[in-house]
């Protein structure tokens, strides 16, 4: 258990997320402002996801982001939630993130997916139109990033001799991994190596007691790690009142529905936006309000109290410390292009609650 006089650790997921009217400019200023009241807030890290060809998504590019990051904040661990490995060549991305741990050292997470993180024509484009083989060759590029950002490099066997291989010249220090999954495939490769292991809570419809499950009872200690190491991820949004909580949701929850049901995806709708278009819709359909209830009764939504309680049960419930929020708190119409009030608000009330 989580008990009340226990201060839990808070960090946050960002997916750079563009509403309409606002340029992907804006939105990455908006994420930096975000970053920066966070670290001010008392949140241990700061991750962005990989997302591509999304119109409401603007986080296509963790490393080019996480160095953003990192040089707009000065504490806070940044990281990726996550790289999604099939898309890149492992060599790439060990050497990327060598550079921002040299840069940065000891602030710099390596959150690894093996999901797309898109659909499957831009899939194909990503991989050079070379299919799902980097799919299934996921585990050894696990293990060759792992070898590669090692300081003391990799060694390739070759028929003339043993060659050296590093991601990086002088390497003192190496990002810290961890795996990420939706589904109890990255829980056992986590447990195998040895790894901190994160499941996608925020996204998945469910599983994340079996998974977390599965990586405790087979975890293997590592020369990364010692015990199980993990952290409960959840969407949120936070507000002086439950209802002005779920009108900021609103909008959020109807991106995701539309996600979900195979509807055209568009920018994120302001919460007005979102209010105006369902007068002038009319209700859902039983079925889309029965998915959007379901969504929302996972997610943290609420005044501060609520929300509060709400992540101390969670944390109860999946016996860890930390929670990892995703801020989904809609903008109104009224905000400044380039920030993310709500997002904000959802951050700094959910931190000072969760206080002794």
């Amino acid at each position: 258990m989580t008990p009340s006089d226990v201060q839990p650790t808070v960090s946050v997921l960002d997916l750079i997320p563009v509403r309409r009217g606002q340029s992907t400019g804006e939105a990455l200023a908006a994420s930096l402002h975000l970053a920066r009241v966070s670290e001010a807030a008392g949140v241990h890290r700061y991750w962005v996801a990989e997302h591509h060809n999304m119109p409401a998504v603007a986080s296509t590019s963790p490393p080019v982001l996480i160095a953003m990051l990192a040089a707009a904040t000065e504490r806070m661990r940044i990281g990726s939630g996550g790289v999604m490995l099939p898309n890149h060549a492992p060599l790439v991305v060990a050497e990327q993130f060598a550079l921002l741990e040299a840069a940065h050292p000891g602030r710099i997470d390596l959150g690894i997916g093996r999901a797309p993180g898109t659909d499957a024509v831009t899939s194909w484009a990503l991989r050079g139109g070379t299919g799902d083989a980097a799919v299934a060759a996921f585990d050894r590029y696990v293990a060759e990033i792992l070898a590669l950002m090692d300081p003391a490099g990799a060694q390739v066997e070759l028929a003339s001799g043993p060659y050296s291989l590093n991601a990086t010249p002088a390497a003192r220090t190496a990002p810290t991994p961890w795996l990420l999954g939706s589904s109890d495939y990255s829980a056992r490769l986590a447990a195998r190596l040895g790894l901190p292991y994160v499941f996608a809570t925020h996204f998945a419809t469910g599983g994340t007691a079996e998974a977390l499950g599965i990586y405790r009872r087979e975890f293997t200690p590592s020369e990364h790690l010692d015990v199980p190491t993990t952290f409960l991820t959840v969407n949120a949004a936070v507000a002086a009142t439950d209802d002005e909580a779920r009108r900021r949701a609103r909008p959020q929850l109807l991106g995701m529905l539309a996600l979900r049901t195979g509807q055209p995806l568009r920018p994120q709708m302001t919460v007005e936006e979102c209010e105006r278009t369902e007068r002038e819709r009319g209700p859902l359909p039983r079925e889309h309000e029965a998915l959007v209830e379901a969504m929302q009764r996972q997610w943290v939504i609420g005044d501060d109290a609520a929300a509060a309680a709400k992540v101390r049960e969670l944390l109860a419930r999946y016996e860890v410390d930390e929670v990892m929020v995703n801020p989904v708190a809609a903008a109104s119409d009224a905000d400044p292009i380039d920030r993310s009030p709500g997002r904000e608000e959802t951050v700094t009330r959910l931190v000072a609650a969760l206080r002794p």
